[in-house]
């Protein structure tokens, strides 16, 4: 048997170590994973901010074009009728009716104005309850029950019941809106702050740290970058929890979710309640490129923004702590 044979390895069969390779041996070793691989679908890998903004364009024209192709031509030859799914032009052409185009961006406000008090009612009392949960794990089982019954409760079940207790006012919207939000945004704050690593809160309790000095100052602000991206996603569920509210129209001022009620029952013009359909995510998609970008400038460090927000914030925390400790200085002296 030759011995300058080698096994799939790289190693001489017949030794070991460097000695037992002949001077004139090719070691051959197995080609790596990512070489095998097109560099256009390499597995996870980064790709250039203009790369995600052509495809997401491309994927859009791909959806505009399948909806064309399925409502073009005269009715007879047309694969969905009007009455089923108008066509771009057809749902275009409702912006032209001057008077609908007032009501359309008035019910846009009275949704979103909806959503942000609704949702920002729930974020302001979810996020400390989510930090508490997370930080002590009796005060976590006794707000379990409620968690899990609101995360799993059909929001449309709730929707009789916010009217009979809160009435036909915008005061049930907005109520509807916080019945439904926080629950979520409660357990994926308390999943945020127990995701930290116990070393930090170790070091802080080696270095003489109060228990509030932990929460304030190692719990919540390494969880806050997770709360915050929750607070994003959660955002764009709320539109949809709206929608639901709003096609019951009962008392106060039409929304977008009216407006689809009062088209489907009124007309067999499907157009406007198509261009409903577009504004909700266009409206959803802009005020999370929005929060996305004060995400990335506030948490720079681990999503990659250059950090102006970030630095502001630590400036105001700077001149807060100088001045809580001149305010000291004063009472001691």
């Amino acid at each position: 048997m030759s011995q300058d044979r080698t096994d799939e390895l790289g190693k001489p069969a017949g030794g070991s170590g460097a000695d037992a390779l002949p001077p004139d041996t090719v070691v051959r070793r197995p080609p790596r994973l990512e070489s095998r691989q097109r560099p256009f679908f390499a597995l996870r890998s980064e790709i250039p901010a203009w790369q995600s903004l052509l495809l997401g364009l491309v994927c859009m024209a791909a959806c505009v074009g399948v909806w064309w192709w399925l409502t073009k031509g005269e009715p007879p030859e047309r694969i969905y009728s009007r009455n089923i799914l108008s066509s771009p032009r057809e749902t275009v052409e409702n912006l032209g009716d001057r008077g609908f185009f007032r009501t359309l961006l008035f019910s846009t406000y009275i949704t979103l104005r909806r959503v942000v008090f609704g949702f920002g009612l729930a974020a302001l009392v979810g996020v400390p309850l989510g930090i508490l949960c997370g930080s002590f794990r009796r005060v976590n089982a006794f707000f379990s029950p409620i968690t899990i019954f609101g995360r799993n409760v059909p929001v449309a079940a709730l929707i009789p019941l916010t009217f009979a207790i809160f009435g036909i006012d915008e005061r049930q919207k907005i109520m509807f809106m916080f019945i439904a939000c926080a629950p979520f945004i409660i357990s994926d704050a308390a999943g945020a702050v127990a995701e930290v690593r116990s070393q930090y809160v170790d070091t802080a309790y080696t270095l003489g740290a109060s228990r509030r000095q932990i929460i304030l100052k190692v719990l919540v602000p390494l969880a806050l970058p997770s709360v915050f991206n929750s607070l994003r996603v959660l955002f764009g569920l709320a539109f949809g929890y709206i929608m639901l509210v709003e096609s019951v129209q009962i008392g106060g001022a039409i929304g977008l979710g009216g407006i689809i009620n009062t088209a489907q029952s009124r007309t067999s013009d499907q157009s406007r309640v198509v261009l409903v359909l577009l504004i909700i995510p266009l409206v959803a998609l802009a005020i999370d490129r929005v929060l996305y970008w004060v995400q990335r400038e506030l948490f720079p460090y681990q999503y990659g923004g250059s950090g102006i927000l970030h630095q502001g914030v630590r400036a105001i925390l700077h001149v807060w702590e100088d001045f809580k400790s001149l305010f000291r200085l004063r009472r001691s002296a």
